[in-house]
């Protein structure tokens, strides 16, 4: 008989923040596969819990999502879990999972807390409709690349960003974004726990000379517009007004105020899309 996967979810920061599902799931399998035994260790020592181990952290997932398939083929059940939150979202784990589907391992979800979630909760900012976007690229280039394709989204945006990064992330978005509300969450449910919320450019003093430390989630409001347009109709309206001899200032002016829309926004997209 073939074992169960089971995606089980794990605290965020406080260790309490765990279902009674999720611990009697993990006392129950025959193995645990982490992301780092060591920092898992310390949510299973808390609840009693001792089982066989396998770390999956890394480049090792691809190697040991083979092992972990083997296992639950010879009839082990096995937890798959994170340093924190729930495997797969932007974590580790999604190649186990994909590994387990292909090969037709029955697999469930034990859900718990989700970092973005109680985040966006604790922001202000609309939660009716949202884009979880993760982590940004770490390259200067790629990451405003990113951030001038999503320039146009209405739904509010959700980011993770690594603390030795905020500041200059900042910068980028207040570049890209403009004259957005954004909240950044430092922390969530563990001791140090802060929440900042303001416009952008506000928000970047705060974090220009201070020792920043922790995780960062860092969310921004969607463009708001009276009437809606797709950003590539935009784009070619801008270069349709550009070729009719309007300078492009002209252009973007005329365009972004037709559809009330960010000049700035508009106009640093269009550097990029029209040459």
């Amino acid at each position: 008989m073939i074992g169960t996967l089971y995606i089980v979810s794990t605290p965020i920061g406080n260790l309490e923040d765990i279902t009674l599902r999720a611990i009697r799931i993990l006392k129950e399998v025959d193995i645990i596969a982490a992301e780092d035994t060591r920092n898992s260790l310390k949510l299973l020592n808390h609840y009693g819990i001792s089982k066989p181990m396998i770390s999956y952290w890394g480049a090792k997932e691809k190697i040991k999502a083979h092992e972990i398939i083997s296992r639950l083929r010879s009839g082990q059940s096995v937890a798959l879990i994170s340093d924190a939150g729930t495997p797969g979202i932007s974590d580790p784990g999604a190649i186990v999972i994909k590994k387990a589907i292909e090969e037709k391992i029955p697999l469930t979800v034990i859900p718990g807390p989700t970092s973005f979630v109680a985040a966006l909760s604790l922001s202000g900012l609309s939660t009716e409709q949202f884009t979880f976007i993760g982590f940004l690229p770490s390259n200067k280039s790629q990451r405003l690349k990113a951030l001038k394709n999503l320039c146009f989204e209405t739904r509010t945006l959700i980011f993770y960003e690594a603390p030795h990064r905020v500041f200059e992330t900042l910068i980028d978005m207040d570049k890209i974004f403009s004259e957005r509300r954004a909240a950044i969450i430092k922390e969530i449910s563990k001791i140090h726990e802060e929440v900042f919320r303001g416009f952008i450019h506000e928000l970047l003093p705060l974090f220009e000379h201070s020792k920043i430390y922790g995780e960062y989630i860092i969310i921004v409001e969607g463009r708001s517009s009276i009437k809606y347009i797709l950003p590539e109709d935009a784009l070619s309206e801008v270069h349709s007004l550009m070729k009719k001899g309007l300078s492009r200032k002209e252009a973007v002016q005329r365009i972004a105020e037709q559809y009330n829309i960010s000049k700035k926004e508009l106009y640093n997209k269009s550097l990029y899309y029209i040459t």
